[in-house]
């Protein structure tokens, strides 16, 4: 049986302030806490949902360096953005705070301070890379080399995007500065670690033993870890940005991020309530920590060693955690541009907040990694919010003002088919119940949307639109009846579409209903005068679609053009070699493919000399009626060579651009045939 808790604590990943909110972190992260959040509200439970800015990344100080601004400037510009468009999308934070906050810094150092004062840290000096010319040790982030693994020259000291696999500095090939791009050094420096070794008896008895019923994702990870042994995690960085280290001779040392960022949930707290510490240090507490997949290790791991270590806090109950989104077939990559942000979708999509809510909910990525792709979106909107949930709404009230002047009209006797329904409607509050609590919100979801599709089956298989002429007394009871699963909706669809349930309520003239109400087939009487019918959805058209499909073309161009490198020059030649080439302005007269080839095509070229036939391999980027008439470059003086039976007597010049395309040389105006290159 599971535990009665007085109060809820949920917390959602600190997100880094040195870029906007995307739409896998939502899916991820931020809609699921929300979900379970206005769940516990509208149960009437004592809850709290804190959330902050991550500011003391190592990613924070890289945006300042090559935008050349302050990293204070950096947080200040992002922490608006993201805090504002969690706000308009409807996440429901108690409080969004940041950890370069007064409030943070002081509770991040005492924590600190504790732990040092009680001999919980190992002191180490090693040595890591230095950069003579910027005169600094440097982060992983800041060392850049090649990838031993896959070859890509950009990879990071901690990371390469390239392949995903994880890295140490002194894996890379040739590591050099990301600052000054110069070749490093190795100095000796002193660092504060805290010894996950010496918690990991603790670990395996508390995750490994007592959280089996932990999503199969976490617990796996968990166990990855700590049968791998842990091992000992500095706690400190030579930076200049972020918390002091806040003891004597640390001079130009911060508290590292991973250690410094959790903390800023027990600060955003004391922010937020006096009271702080019945959340964070009372076993009547349920703590809930919603999180993505590459912060595993550090809610579960890392996390609770801390508040192990430091004593009289509380530990996670829950660490529900989801796989990653895709963006149309491809990994969403910040520093690609490959994302659909958050901001912008506000911006461009006014009034479809709930769609985004409801689409990334229903295509949640909770046991593997998951695709949102535009036509899905708009399928989900047209096929499922406008034709099920906003068409019985909206039938539901038209035919009441329609047929009753707008008021409740009174339920008479029910027959079987009326007592079968509400039978049906009954049994999917338990459903949808069980999975919000199990953080199976996908599931949830089509619970919720149940409602309006046993609505719609209802009003189509009663036909109050006919029965009206007949039997007035009949359509009183199943208008009443659709009238309480209307109300029903707007219950159940809350903690997923809140923007959508606030509309709901207001047509119905409600102002609130509570939890414990769902189900119920009272909860409209008889009389009660409802408001205007308003459509909740509207169809989206191919056209918008495109838009946006054709937006995510240009930035995948523009990362091909941007990855694609040049040829290695080849060897030396002389001007005399040069000189033996004779190109010649020529015009393309005729074309025609070579039978049974997918690339040749057969060219009558005039160039000016004569007129003479190419074969050349573009048949797939060009078709033989775009040619005629161009002008291009050719080599004239190449050796002729046979191909497929037909002598080539000459060569034209092409480039390949980013996409692979190859692209005629042409002169920048007309000119006569023959004019020679040179």
């Amino acid at each position: 049986m599971s535990k009665e808790y007085k109060r809820y604590l949920i917390t959602s990943a600190l997100p880094y302030a040195n870029g906007p909110v995307h739409i896998g972190h939502l899916a991820g992260v931020y809609i699921p806490s929300d979900i379970y959040t206005r769940y516990l509200r509208l149960r009437g439970r004592d809850v709290i949902h804190i959330c902050g800015s991550d500011e003391h990344g190592v990613p924070i100080t890289i945006k300042a360096k090559k935008e050349g601004i302050t990293p204070q400037q950096v947080v200040d510009r992002y922490h608006a953005i993201i805090k504002k468009s969690f706000a308009d999308l409807g996440i429901s934070f108690d409080i969004y705070s940041r950890t370069t906050s007064p409030v943070h810094t002081v509770t991040a150092s005492e924590f600190f301070r504790k732990l040092y004062d009680e001999g919980k840290f190992i002191e180490r000096t090693s040595e890591q890379y230095y950069d003579e010319e910027a005169q600094s040790f440097l982060a992983d982030r800041y060392i850049v080399g090649t990838c031993p693994r896959c070859g890509n020259e950009r990879a990071y000291g901690d990371q390469c995007e390239a392949c995903g696999a994880t890295l140490s500095p002194d894996e890379l090939i040739n590591p050099h500065s990301a600052i000054s791009g110069s070749p490093l050094v190795k100095r000796e420096t002193k660092h504060w670690y805290l010894p996950l070794n010496d918690y990991e008896p603790f670990l395996r008895k508390w995750i490994l033993e007592g959280h089996r019923d932990w999503k199969s994702n976490v617990y796996g990870q968990c166990k990855s870890w700590l049968d791998g042994g842990l091992q000992p995690r500095a706690v400190s960085r030579d930076l200049d940005w972020g918390i002091p280290v806040p003891v004597e001779g640390a001079e130009g040392k911060v508290l590292y991020v991973w250690f410094d960022a959790p903390i800023g949930y027990i600060s955003a707290t004391k922010e937020l309530t006096p009271d702080w510490e019945k959340y964070w240090k009372s076993d009547d507490t349920k703590l809930v920590h919603f999180i993505g997949k590459d912060n595993i290790v550090f809610h579960c791991i890392v996390f609770p060693s801390m508040l192990q270590a430091h004593g009289g806090y509380i530990l996670p109950d829950n660490v529900p955690s989801n796989e990653f989104l895709n963006l149309e077939g491809d990994k969403i990559s910040t520093s690609r541009n490959w994302a659909i942000w958050l901001h912008e979708y506000l911006e461009e999509f006014p009034g479809k907040e709930d769609v985004l809510r409801y689409v990334l909910c229903a295509n949640a990525p909770e046991t593997k990694d998951n695709d949102f792709t535009w036509k899905d979106y708009q399928a989900r909107n047209n096929n499922e919010l406008v034709a099920v949930l906003g068409n019985f709404v909206n039938r539901a009230l038209v035919l009441t003002h329609k047929y009753f002047g707008g008021k409740a009209p009174a339920c008479g006797e029910l027959n079987d088919y009326d007592r079968a329904t509400i039978a049906e409607l009954s049994q999917i509050k338990e459903s949808l119940e069980n999975n919000i609590e199990g953080y199976r919100f996908r599931e949830a979801l089509k619970d919720a949307m149940l409602f309006a599709r046993i609505g719609n089956k209802y009003l189509a298989d009663t036909e109050p639109w006919k029965l009206i002429k007949t039997d007035a007394e009949r359509v009183a009871t199943i208008l009443n009846i659709a009238l309480q699963i209307t109300a029903d909706i707007a219950i159940a669809c809350e903690p997923f579409m809140p923007f959508t349930a606030a509309k709901i309520l207001k047509m119905l003239n409600i102002d609130h209903f509570n939890w414990e109400q769902l189900g119920r087939t009272d909860l409209i009487p008889a009389g009660h005068e409802i408001g205007e019918a308003v459509l909740l959805f509207e169809k989206i058209d191919d056209d918008v679609v495109q838009r946006q499909l054709d937006k995510l073309d240009a930035i995948r161009a523009a990362n091909m053009a941007a990855e694609v490198k040049a040829a290695p020059q080849k060897e030396e030649c002389s001007f005399d070699d040069f000189g033996k080439m004779d190109i010649r302005v020529s015009t393309i007269l005729a074309a025609e493919k070579v039978a049974k080839t997918k690339k040749l095509l057969k060219l009558t070229i005039d160039t000016g000399i004569d007129h003479r036939t190419i074969v050349s391999g573009i048949a797939e980027h060009y078709a033989p009626e775009q040619l005629v008439g161009q002008q291009v470059l050719v080599l004239v003086n190449l050796a002729p060579k046979e191909v497929k039976g037909i002598l080539s007597q000459g060569m034209i010049l092409m480039a390949e651009d980013a996409s692979g395309k190859l692209r005629l040389l042409q002169p920048d105006e007309h000119t006569n045939s023959g004019a020679v290159v040179g």
